[in-house]
């Protein structure tokens, strides 16, 4: 990232040359839902957080599309939740952060109410919103919520997981590990201060509480990813 953080990624976006990714992925990339996608994408993300941007909402509608030929579920209420779960932004460091899911189901459930969808329809993504998010930690009861739960939390393990690890970190100026103690042997796990701890604090353990048989085999892969990623990352410190 450019030197001054989040200021310097904003004068990154006003240089000559800078492309957004809503620049490259339109309704078409959603098929075969870009009809509702046409509908949802200007409201799908706000804010500059490149972790939480439309390519992720994409990455987690194709995960989600994946679970769902697998499990089944109403395709058109996943999709919508999948395009609205991260609608209101809200900082990993800021003390809305649990609410953010709520937030999000709020303001999904007021666009969706102005497209005309019926209010049980609208219950279903606003349920699905509410909870995926782990920092909410609320359980998802329907397969729709159970499917973008797991859907999201793909994206958060395995490499691209450790992209956004990073990503995050450096976004909100925390070092990469504790050069005295990097495994935390002796101290205890701090993300906020080491990206490294995110690890073992979250990342290593998403994989156990998925909610899908076709969530879980995916997780799988994507954890032992983590693992030998983990184990590279200290073999070089």
């Amino acid at each position: 990232m450019l030197a001054g953080g989040i200021d310097g990624c904003r004068a990154c976006q006003e240089s000559p040359g800078f492309f957004d990714v809503t620049d490259l992925l339109t309704a078409e990339a959603f098929a075969p839902h870009q009809a509702l996608a046409a509908q949802l994408l200007a409201h799908a993300t706000e804010g500059d957080d490149g972790s939480h941007d439309l390519a992720h909402i994409h990455r987690v509608f194709r995960n989600a599309m994946r679970i769902q030929a697998g499990e089944g579920g109403d395709a058109e209420v996943l999709a919508a939740a999948v395009l609205l779960h991260d609608c209101v932004a809200v900082e990993k460091n800021s003390p809305l952060r649990s609410q953010a899911s709520r937030l999000a189901a709020e303001k999904a459930s007021s666009i969706l109410a102005d497209l005309g969808w019926p209010e049980d329809r609208i219950a279903r993504v606003a349920h699905a919103v509410l909870t995926h998010s782990f920092s909410a930690n609320i359980p998802p009861e329907t397969l729709e919520a159970k499917i973008l739960q797991d859907a999201d939390r793909l994206d958060a393990i395995g490499m691209v997981g450790v992209a956004r690890c990073f990503y995050i970190a450096g976004r909100l100026g925390s070092g990469l590990y504790h050069p005295g103690d990097p495994g935390a042997d002796h101290r205890p796990l701090d993300d906020r201060l080491y990206a490294i701890d995110h690890f073992p604090a979250k990342l290593l353990k998403l994989s156990d509480g998925f909610q899908t048989a076709t969530g879980r085999v995916l997780a799988e892969e994507r954890h032992q990813r983590l693992e030998q990623f983990l184990t590279l990352f200290r073999d070089e410190i």
